[in-house]
């Protein structure tokens, strides 16, 4: 070989295998057009709207989403008839995941707030939840926090494969949540 073309090769090399070293992650800042949240999501995300039930209260609810190494990370947005409707969608929306992966939950942590400023009354609530159950003989595992402020309600969840769900992706991304 020649010198310039051990230069190309090595190049050419060099460029497949930077290629093959991209990141599985490419955070980026997604901002709801729909509902007042921003969230970072770890790939581009897909959005779209279903009706669903929650426990006989019928909403539209609209899911962004993005799928990383089997992992889904999503966000899912709703508005309520009132606020105690929006909490108590709250605990449906977990209960329907948990059970969607034969799951039982591991850790589970509540809170709820109200407040009221001059004329208006603003209610709160979270709940997080680490869920580990078996789907079709696989090992799942959901990692969840459901968010009520107000009337609107969140679930940001990241569900899978109990070895897709990789702990600070996880973190990144369900801290990252923030409603307004």
């Amino acid at each position: 070989m020649r010198p310039h073309s051990i230069l190309a090769f090595a190049a050419a090399a060099a460029t497949v295998a930077l290629a093959a070293c991209s990141p599985k992650y490419n955070w980026r800042d997604y901002m709801s057009p729909d509902a007042p949240y921003r969230v970072m999501f770890p790939g581009k995300p897909a959005t779209y709207t279903r009706s669903v039930d929650l426990d006989g209260m019928r909403v539209d609810m609209t899911m962004t989403a993005t799928e990383v190494e089997g992992a889904m990370y999503a966000v899912g947005a709703a508005q309520a008839p009132s606020a105690a409707q929006a909490q108590a969608a709250l605990g449906a929306m977990k209960t329907a995941l948990v059970r969607n992966i034969g799951a039982t939950a591991t850790q589970e942590k509540s809170s709820a707030t109200a407040s009221v400023a001059g004329a208006t009354h603003s209610a709160s609530a979270t709940s997080d939840v680490t869920a580990d159950g078996v789907l079709n003989g696989v090992p799942m595992r959901l990692v969840g926090h459901f968010e009520a402020r107000g009337q609107r309600f969140y679930q940001v969840i990241v569900v899978g494969p109990a070895k897709s769900v990789a702990p600070e992706p996880t973190e990144q991304f369900i801290s990252s949540f923030k409603a307004q």
